[in-house]
């Protein structure tokens, strides 16, 4: 199933992985688990480097000569063993990558505990991993990475597109992804983090039920 919108084409390609293709450029964000048949990248824009967001055979399936590949410093040893120079980004920052305008914006816990006694987050702000504002198109998209509904998310307007994790466990829960849509206000909203590894589409539909009548909800197929 494929999503689109204006002049974009958005597939999910399981997990938080997304194929965007606008104006003859092709877009990866996360890619993992890609096939070799995959059409190559013109941009690669990585959140961070666990595995399931930074997967260095599935991004040496897409690269060709010429491919930028966008990262925070925290993935830079996974997108080397892939084979790229990656043009590295922090939050706060911003740039153009060919037609696309890009945003990073910081992704972390709030409370989801890799060690509750102590207080220790699977993603602590600190560590500088990254959520994505892209426009292309004249479509804005974002993708909130691995994080909560953080404040800085707060200050999102006028956004297309919003890819959102509903899993629970490391992100945020079909709940608290209500919460960020009910505040940022998307055009179309698409639920992720989901179907491997973690959660299932249970959590999807919870996620659609939710926000029914506040925007379109596009409860995507993994393109195999």
């Amino acid at each position: 199933m494929v999503l689109e919108y204006g002049q974009v084409r958005l597939q999910w390609l399981g997990h938080d992985s997304f194929r965007v293709t606008c104006c003859g450029y092709t877009i990866y964000v996360d890619p993992y688990k890609l096939q070799l048949s995959e059409p190559k990248a013109d941009a690669i824009f990585v959140t961070h480097e666990h595995f399931d967001h930074c997967d260095p055979p599935s991004i040496s399936k897409v690269l060709r000569d010429g491919t930028v590949v966008v990262a925070p410093h925290v993935a830079s040893q996974c997108v080397s063993r892939a084979g790229a120079r990656p043009r590295y980004v922090k939050p706060g920052d911003s740039g153009e990558v060919g037609p696309v305008k890009f945003q990073a914006l910081p992704a972390y816990n709030l409370n989801k505990y890799r060690d509750p006694a102590r207080g220790v987050v699977f993603h602590p702000r600190e560590d500088g991993r990254v959520s994505y504002l892209l426009e292309v198109g004249g479509v804005k998209i974002f993708h909130a990475g691995d994080s909560d509904f953080v404040d800085e998310f707060r200050s999102l307007s006028g956004i297309d597109i919003a890819l959102v994790p509903v899993s629970g466990v490391y992100v945020m829960t079909p709940e608290e992804a209500a919460e960020f849509v009910r505040h940022v206000r998307p055009r179309v909203a698409v639920p992720m983090h989901w179907g491997s590894i973690v959660a299932g589409r249970e959590e999807a539909e919870r996620f659609r039920s939710l926000v029914a009548g506040i925007t379109r909800v596009e409860v995507l197929e993994q393109e195999l």
